[in-house]
């Protein structure tokens, strides 16, 4: 039996904006917080000890990282080399520079000739000693369409056709790397893919466009002892025979993995009865404290009061909050800081909710189907001030009401717009004793 540490998704790095410097080193707490995942991970591998590490790929958020984070990788790799314990690193698409096009960050192990670390930049076998005997590790880099697509069989192919055909061409050389296999050693493919039944998190829209999906079955091969998977930050088996299996990242990246275990796998390999057991890290918690305050009578306590039923000490927090523009002013700015203070680091984002148009009348809505008379019968009842002249005005408006019909039945067909305005009665005139009733009321009015 081998026993192999699994990790992947270093991202040492990332997510410096949700930490802050540390005065005593000067460096980001979050970037302190990533190296003392990985360092857990080394000291689990050489106190087990372990015969084999398979990191998934992933190591920096880029190709180009800063000296400094390149440094304090090496340091952790280099206690692996120095114990003689063998390394498979995998190259992630954070790894590859310009989508594959220019090497990547970690083939400088490579270069240098670090001994017992092997660079995984092709799909490869190989064949390493450990201390518990031979075993085989199959590299599956992150596989990306640039160079395909650049070359003439691509031309004019949709991209749908481009993956199918990026995925014929894994077949057959996976295929003939299987061929070559021993099959009385312990096999392991080590690969760094997006595969199609994993849940994925927030690196599923990071890569969108950028990769190929990889289905399981073309991976759960019975001839692999352990299939070791790296790029979804989730941890998740997908499959038992074969065993496969995603560590997951080792530190939370941002708010998208609040929920997530990070950790590690520690697997024991051996043909046709391989286990694991995933290990988790005491990584840093994110809290977010999401309250909607519009229709809270006394806003700032109901937010203070959020704040104090969640664990925020030396959490990253989030404290989202909603509320309505008249409540702004009821917000005390300097408490909401005060009470937030024992997180290690948080934000504050309001949102201020836009009025809701609404009639002082709602049976006078827009919406409305009430007939004219009865319209103003309830506005004139919503004003009370205007009450000795409710008859009256209901009256007035039911004459003219009525003498509007009666123009209307009597206007001639072929009468157009300007004859009728011609024949309006004229208001100066004296009055007609003989017009009709209806024509000397709307006169009148």
């Amino acid at each position: 039996m081998i026993t192999v540490l699994h990790l992947s998704d270093i991202h040492l790095g990332s997510g410096l904006s949700h930490g802050r410097i540390n005065p005593e080193t000067g460096l980001n707490t979050r970037l302190e917080d990533f190296i003392a995942a990985l360092t857990r991970c080394m000291d689990r591998a050489l106190a087990e000890p372990v015969d084999l590490v398979l990191f998934g790929g992933d190591a920096f958020p880029d190709a180009t990282p800063p000296p400094l984070v390149q440094q304090a990788l090496a340091q952790q790799f280099c206690r692996l080399s120095a114990a003689g314990i063998p390394t498979v690193l995998l190259v992630g698409n954070h790894d590859q520079h310009a989508q594959g096009l220019g090497g990547a960050s970690l083939s400088i192990y490579r270069t240098l000739g670090v001994p017992g670390v092997v660079v995984g930049d092709r799909l490869e076998t190989h064949r390493l000693v450990t201390r518990q005997g031979p075993v085989q590790v199959v590299t599956l880099p992150w596989i990306t369409r640039s160079t395909l697509l650049t070359r003439p069989e691509t031309d004019g192919l949709s991209m749908a056709q481009v993956n199918e055909l990026l995925l014929d061409r894994l077949r057959v050389a996976l295929e003939g790397e299987i061929r070559s296999l021993d099959p009385a050693l312990p096999t392991v493919l080590l690969a760094h893919a997006m595969v199609d039944t994993a849940r994925y998190g927030g690196e599923r829209f990071l890569a969108a466009g950028r990769g190929l999906t990889i289905p399981m079955a073309l991976l759960a091969r019975l001839c692999f002892d352990y299939v070791a998977l790296g790029h979804v930050h989730r941890h998740q088996i997908l499959c038992h025979q074969p065993l496969m299996i995603y560590p997951g990242s080792i530190e939370r990246v941002d708010f998208s993995e609040e929920s997530e275990d990070k950790g590690y796998v520690l697997v024991h390999l051996q043909r046709g009865g391989t286990t694991a057991e995933f290990c988790p890290l005491p990584v840093r918690p994110f809290r977010t404290i999401e309250v909607d305050l519009t229709a809270a009578t006394a806003p700032q306590e109901t937010l203070l009061q959020a704040i104090a039923a969640t664990e925020i000490t030396d959490a990253v927090v989030r404290c989202l909050y909603s509320l309505r523009a008249d409540q702004v002013d009821q917000i005390d700015s300097a408490a909401l800081v005060a009470t937030l203070a024992s997180a290690h680091t948080y934000t504050v984002q309001a949102h201020v909710e836009a009025p809701v148009h609404r009639h002082r009348l709602p049976d006078l809505s827009p919406d409305s189907t009430l007939d004219p008379l009865t319209a103003l019968k309830t506005y004139l009842d919503s004003r009370p001030e205007v009450a000795d002249l409710k008859e009256t005005l209901i009256t007035a408006a039911t004459l003219l009401l009525e003498s509007a019909d009666d123009l209307t039945l009597d206007l001639p067909g072929e009468l157009d717009r300007h004859d009728w305005d011609n024949n309006l009665p004229d208001p100066a005139a004296p009055p007609d004793d003989s017009a009709p009733p209806a024509t000397q009321q709307l006169r009148l009015l």
